[in-house]
């Protein structure tokens, strides 16, 4: 076939380790055979991040926000033994916090749902996606000790110098005290990001928080989803035949245990850095979820869920066999696509992404998959293949279906 052409470029940042080697082969076997790829490439792995003091994460991030569609491979957060391990100039960043940040987005997760792999909740029928606020709670507050009796108290002082002051506690004895905070702005980026992804994916949106208890910081959050759903939305979504309600966390999570799926979850930050990986898990692993960053201006940054995969890494290094999950990888590739090949108006570039999925997925539901799949599926006598084996038994399941 010839191949398919692409007019826009789409940012693509490589990553670190495992996952590294996975882009490769995927683009070797899956992608540079069938499309004349057009893509702006920015290295993000640990090494080059150093060389060049991790402005190439901010340029990366730049580039997304220009081209409107990017995708990423996994990256490594350095650690104390990460910055001994590569010798670096300092303990950089997360990449993925720094691009958060530049474009202003919210994180949204979904599994990727197959025959054999099956949900441990049996009415899960449709993926959940959670939709992750992804600025402020507990990620940016500052927290203290306290070594004993004595006051503690919120202070804001204002431009002018006045001050208000609201009592924390007492302490009586010694404790702990966190202060917590977020910008009006970043919530009204996420109300309109899940808005703008519900309407996009035709999928109803839930959103929940605790605002019966707090009744300030929690209570924000629900009156500004509840104002810009009001005055910008709540027509679109009875034209698109969608709904939106609000709920209570814990009846949120009580309602979700029976539903079928086939919503968007919005979370608070925290809650949906827990319940992304309760889903995950409930479905299989975080190799098998796809992640995508929304910002409210339209920009759409694709990504596996997952980490770098550093013990297969270190196995491969050794020449020994190893058997990757590259699923969520592949998917972060023809999220991408998709997306540019719409924004664009190529629809034989959306085909091809639709029809890459599907067969990855058909590849597992044959029997064939990787070990971490094999472990888990109900599938009797699952062919285990290596990291490499998988991608090119996906590549012959499209060429015999689908091309």
């Amino acid at each position: 076939m010839e191949k398919i052409k692409m007019k826009t470029p789409i940012v693509e940042m490589d990553g670190d380790e495992m996952t590294r080697i996975l882009w490769q082969y995927i683009k070797d076997e899956l992608l540079l055979p069938f499309i004349d790829l057009n893509t702006e490439y920015y290295d993000l792995g640990l090494v080059h991040r150093n060389e060049t003091d991790d402005r190439v994460t901010v340029e990366a991030a730049n580039a997304t926000q220009k081209y409107g569609v990017g995708v990423k491979c996994a990256t490594i957060t350095p650690n104390a033994a990460r910055v001994k391990e590569y010798d670096l100039k300092e303990m950089y960043k997360s990449p993925n916090g720094t691009i958060r940040a530049i474009l202003d987005g919210t994180v949204f997760r979904a599994p990727i749902q197959v025959q054999g792999i099956e949900p441990c909740v049996k009415n899960w029928k449709k993926p959940i996606t959670i939709a992750r606020h992804a600025y402020g709670d507990v990620y940016k507050a500052n927290e203290m000790v306290i070594p004993g009796p004595g006051r503690v108290e919120l202070v804001y002082t204002a431009e002018d110098g006045t001050e208000s002051r609201a009592l924390v506690h007492d302490f009586t004895s010694a404790g702990v005290v966190q202060g917590q905070h977020n910008l009006n702005r970043s919530i009204e980026s996420f109300a309109r990001s899940c808005f703008n992804y519900a309407l996009d994916t035709k999928q109803d949106l839930w959103f929940a928080t605790k605002d019966t208890i707090s009744k300030k910081y929690d209570h924000t959050f629900k009156d500004i989803f509840e104002e810009i759903f009001a005055d910008e939305y709540e027509d679109r979504f009875k034209e698109a035949g969608i709904t939106y309600f609000y709920t209570l966390i814990d009846d949120a999570v009580a309602r979700v245990m029976k539903a079928e799926g086939g919503f968007i979850w919005a979370c608070k930050n925290y809650d949906g850095d827990v319940m992304s990986d309760m889903i995950s898990s409930a479905c299989g692993s975080l190799a098998m979820m796809t992640s995508v960053l929304v910002s409210p201006s339209g920009v759409y940054e694709y990504e596996a869920a997952h980490g770098t995969v550093m013990r297969h890494y270190y196995k491969h290094l050794a020449g020994e066999e190893t058997s990757t999950n590259s699923v969520a990888t592949i998917f972060a590739w023809t999220g991408a696509l998709r997306k540019r090949g719409e924004l664009d108006d190529i629809p034989e570039l959306m085909r091809f992404a639709d029809n890459l999925e599907k067969a990855c997925i058909a590849t597992i539901e044959s029997g064939k998959m990787t070990k971490d799949l094999a472990l888990i599926t109900t599938m009797p006598d699952p062919v285990v293949l290596n990291s490499l084996a998988f991608i090119k038994a996906v590549r012959e399941t499209m060429e015999q279906i689908y091309l």
